[in-house]
């Protein structure tokens, strides 16, 4: 799978779009998901109301996620979006933990992404004996490409498609919204202006150069 001039595209057109969506919901006023920052960061709390940090602070104290269900997550994390020249993996990025967090955050995502990973699990188990973090780099890989293209896919890899679209989301979400992704396509966002001091030609001008 080629990266950035594919991921770029997709993963920011996805988020844009799961950000209108949750913007459309009528049921819920929900923020965009952001990525876990540490719950000890007095800098990270700095304009948030009370409530809003200790939900995070609990969010950040419970586990979904199995380590079984974690590993499996980096690796597929990690095949969407590789380490490149340019910048780290999905993993280095934080992107599994990013997550660990959101599907707390967001419980709708619980099922969906527990219940892909174990159909995950029992293909590669009933093609090549083993989950899909026990197999082979090839075999992992011909795996996802059953599921990676839904207009190829046969119909019996729908329920992986289904699945694999929302790790895909989720994923460059995480990655492109985490300081390294941000990085990787440029964003610097709003800054503000430096003051240097009057330039010297305006000086000059009016005689207040100093020799």
């Amino acid at each position: 799978m080629k990266r950035r001039e594919s991921l770029k595209a997709i993963g920011l057109a996805t988020l844009a779009t799961g950000f209108l969506l949750d913007g459309c919901r009528p049921d819920t006023a929900q923020a965009p998901p952001r990525a876990p920052k540490p719950a000890d960061a007095a800098a990270d709390e700095a304009g948030r109301q009370p409530f809003e940090i200790a939900r995070d602070k609990a969010l950040h104290a419970e586990t979904f996620f199995t380590p079984h269900e974690m590993a499996t997550i980096t690796v597929l994390a990690d095949i969407i979006i590789p380490k490149d020249a340019k910048s780290g993996s999905a993993s280095d990025a934080k992107v599994p933990e990013f997550m660990e967090f959101i599907v707390k955050d967001i419980p709708e995502h619980q099922l969906p992404l527990r219940g892909g990973l174990r159909w995950l699990d029992l293909q590669c188990a009933t093609r090549y004996g083993q989950p899909f973090v026990g197999c082979a780099a090839p075999q992992q890989l011909a795996m996802v490409t059953k599921i990676a293209y839904p207009k190829r896919a046969t119909r019996d890899m729908l329920p992986g498609v289904t699945f694999f679209n929302r790790m895909r989301d989720l994923t460059a979400t995480g990655f492109f919204t985490s300081k390294m992704g941000m990085a990787d396509i440029g964003y610097v966002g709003n800054a503000p202006n430096r003051w240097t001091g009057v330039p010297a030609d305006v000086l000059k001008q009016y005689g207040m150069v100093q020799a």
